[in-house]
């Protein structure tokens, strides 16, 4: 009988898995005749002038996974859709490479479905920004948001440790590769842990916080800053994380606050619930503790004034 029930319960789980599975795939385009190539570490085709299949290694930099690509914000288009439709031929034109990709205004720039995001203000603060300004007009959304992977963190109330991963892991994937790095400087990208050599506790400031809590201007109206500030002008005064009025409650944990500014006042308890910020957290459970105990002292020591007035007149 336990055997039974045993099956029955896998047959069930099983059959929900492929429900589901099948649910999201509705919403995931039919790209395996791209990935049949570029999904791979090795491709192989026909070669017409050996006659023979041949077995090549496929270029780094065209590797797409497939898995982040069918969990990213772009996973329901084609890949035709944003590439030349003269793709689907192998082998491909070697004048492709040269077309030029759309950037994220030429969708999303003017929609009323992505107001708020507000695309028009990131791409003020982008073109105030220290790379855009550095690079000629050469640097570009793709540079930081890979269009074949990119998924949301923050708006999906991913963990604060995930958001500050995948937000670090767009910045390293430039400033620690020189081969990235390259595309835009014929230096190689100074070593992390040098350049951040005078802040204390790297390791955990570098897994808590994101770069851009420190290296941007916070802007207003948009959720995650992309006014990219010079070193110079990096924030390194430790008062302003670690403090009641952290900058934090404005940038990193801005979403957070904005949803539960009702239900949790003034004090941080965002912050609590996620990480520890010496100086920015405050308990409300002790900050009602604390506000009684300072009201029974202005009781006592008002009682016992009174108390010394009344004995003294009857002196």
């Amino acid at each position: 009988m336990r055997i039974k029930i045993r099956f029955v319960s896998i047959y069930l789980i099983g059959l929900i898995s492929v429900c589901a599975f099948n649910a999201n795939a509705e919403d995931v385009a039919d790209n395996s005749a791209c990935l049949k190539c570029h999904g791979q570490v090795f491709y192989e085709y026909h070669n017409e002038w050996t006659d023979r299949i041949d077995r090549k290694p496929l270029n780094p930099f065209h590797h797409i996974d497939s898995v982040k690509l069918h969990n990213s914000v772009h996973k329901m288009f084609a890949c035709i859709d944003c590439h030349s439709m003269e793709y689907e031929s192998f082998p491909h034109n070697g004048e492709l490479r040269l077309e030029e990709k759309y950037q994220c205004m030429d969708c999303h720039g003017g929609d009323d479905a992505f107001a708020k995001f507000n695309f028009e203000g990131i791409e003020e603060a982008f073109m105030e920004s220290v790379h855009y300004k550095a690079s000629d007009e050469r640097f570009n959304c793709w540079m930081c948001h890979d269009a074949h992977g990119y998924e949301l963190a923050l708006r999906e109330d991913k963990p604060i440790v995930e958001v500050v991963s995948v937000s670090n892991g767009m910045c390293l994937s430039c400033h620690d590769n020189k081969f990235k790095y390259g595309l835009l400087s014929d230096e190689d990208p100074k070593s992390i842990d040098e350049v951040h050599a005078w802040l204390p506790n790297q390791g955990r400031h570098f897994n808590k916080v994101r770069c851009i809590d420190c290296h941007t201007r916070v802007e207003a109206d948009v959720l995650v800053a992309h006014n990219i500030l010079p070193k110079e002008k990096a924030v390194r005064n430790c008062v302003q994380c670690h403090s009641s009025n952290s900058v934090l409650m404005e940038s990193l944990y801005a979403h957070r606050a904005l949803e539960n500014r009702a239900e949790s006042g003034f004090f941080n308890a965002v912050i609590l619930n996620e990480g520890y910020i010496i100086g920015a957290n405050r308990n409300k459970t002790l900050n009602h503790v604390s506000l009684v105990l300072f009201g029974l002292l202005c009781f006592g020591v008002i009682t016992h004034a009174i108390l010394r007035i009344v004995l003294s007149k009857k002196k």
